[in-house]
């Protein structure tokens, strides 16, 4: 397979980070630049911002929440507010995330984090949040082996979600994996339906065993992507009759029905997603948006479904309205959140000057490895942003000055970096026309690795 083919089925499969392999192409890995490169007298769109912008004092959990409130005004009555990383392997992004939701818990009502990661990885997590004794660490790496997010900062949250439900069992958290079943399919979510039919319709569980016997399992959405495409066609027609068999046969209702019918469609969502053609662009194009639908779809079921208040964890490409590379995104989680909720859906951007992340130089497989980049120059976007007074600081771009949404308004090259990096594209965005609200770090840092694990209690 050769390497743009493997850049394909890798971004087709949103494998681990799913796949916003955009890179700041233009940004060389050098060593770190002083702190400040800003000039003398500041420009007109800088004195703009600096008139919005609300400092952020940290980005790690634990430390106040004083300077949030601003932000708390910001998000107002919003049922999903997306939070976006301009690199999916940097401590202060994950760090950040998990200090707004304990904020968003503890002073807005939000219960449920949500994560790009697939709908059964999700329930795994959310059953070690609501019953687990064991290590979190152990959760987290059995999870999100091979990830992004198979890092010491998703184990310091999905140890305080444990710890939160154990004080407050009145009032749970939950963790949401909003994505496809890809690269695996868990096998409780094809037990959620059988179990479901079980106990209503014990008469058709042969037939639906009948349809499931080839669906079940889906270990290796790589190895499945390499059988014939009329096998895997053949394939998505089953699972899409499994899901109208569980949709006229819950349509009464009952116990367990709406779970029931969301695990039926996850399955049908992911069967549909592997009739790609990873070696052709347009089906890319059209798997990639059908996977950015799916996501906002299964994020808003989630929101009526509970009532749940959401913080959304994604990439920038995935939480805002408009990716850096429209080719391959042509339309985000967002925009398909903004059509369904309007108002009620707030998109959050993340940019950094300089510093580190975790990415890897090939799509498929590879390492995560580190790469620094230095401060920003001229002409993108991170290096005006970096000339706010604030090192760290957000601000509300709907409140935008004139002059400052004027600069806003144009696309500029921009640090957007998945899991592969250098890319061959400089990725661009207009950040007023992508968030509604922006946080820009001065510097951040590689993630961290996963300790040593424990055993677990006798």
């Amino acid at each position: 397979m050769t390497g743009d083919r493997k850049h394909l089925v890798a971004a087709a499969l949103a494998l681990a980070a799913t796949l916003t392999s955009a890179a700041a192409a233009y940004a060389a890995p050098v060593a770190s630049a002083p702190v400040s490169s800003a000039p003398a007298v500041a420009s007109a769109p800088v004195r703009a911002l600096d008139r919005i912008a609300h400092p952020l004092r940290s980005t790690e959990p634990g430390t106040g929440t004083a300077d949030l409130q601003a932000l708390g005004v910001m998000v107002g009555d919003a049922k999903v507010v997306g939070v976006g990383e301009a690199t999916h392997g940097s401590h202060e992004f994950f760090a950040l995330k998990d200090r707004l939701f304990r904020y968003l818990v503890e002073q807005r009502g939000f219960t449920t984090f949500a994560l790009e990661i697939s709908w059964s990885a999700g329930l795994r997590i959310d059953d070690y949040i609501q019953h687990g004794d064991s290590d979190a660490r152990r959760v987290v790496h059995e999870v999100m082996a091979g990830s992004p997010w198979d890092r010491e900062e998703f184990v310091t949250l999905v140890q305080w979600m444990r710890d939160r439900n154990r004080q407050h069992p009145e009032r749970p958290v939950h963790f949401l994996g909003d994505d496809i079943g890809a690269p695996s399919l868990d096998e409780r979510v094809f037990d959620n339906v059988t179990d479901y039919v079980s106990r209503t319709h014990p008469e058709s569980l042969p037939r639906l065993n009948e349809l499931l016997t080839g669906l079940r399992p889906l270990d290796d959405a790589i190895a499945y992507l390499g059988r014939p495409l009329a096998e895997r066609q053949q394939n998505a027609a089953r699972a899409q009759q499994v899901l109208e068999w569980v949709q006229r046969e819950s349509s009464g209702g009952g116990k367990g029905a709406e779970f029931a019918l969301q695990n039926a469609r996850n399955i049908a969502q992911t069967y549909t997603f592997l009739t790609l053609d990873p070696g052709d662009q347009k089906s890319l194009t059209a798997m990639e948006r059908y996977r950015d639908q799916v996501m906002a779809e299964t994020t808003a079921w989630w929101q009526r479904h509970t009532g749940s208040r959401i913080l959304l964890s994604a990439h920038n490409d995935h939480a805002g309205y408009a990716a850096s590379d429209p080719t391959t995104y042509p339309k985000t989680q967002g925009a398909f959140l903004r059509d369904t909720l309007g108002a009620d859906y707030l998109a959050v951007g993340t940019t950094f000057d300089q510093g580190s992340f975790l990415s890897k130089d090939e799509a498929l497989g590879g390492a995560w490895k580190k790469f620094t980049v230095d401060a920003a120059g001229p002409g993108t976007n991170e290096y005006t942003l970096d000339q706010v007074r604030y090192r760290d600081y957000y601000a509300d771009l709907r409140k935008s000055p004139a002059a400052a949404r004027s600069w806003l308004a144009v696309p500029r090259p921009t640090h957007s970096i998945g899991t592969r990096y250098p890319n061959d594209k400089t990725p661009e965005i207009a950040i007023g026309r992508t968030y509604d609200v922006l946080i820009h770090l001065h510097t951040v840092q590689a993630a961290s690795a996963l300790g040593p694990q424990r055993e677990p209690s006798a």
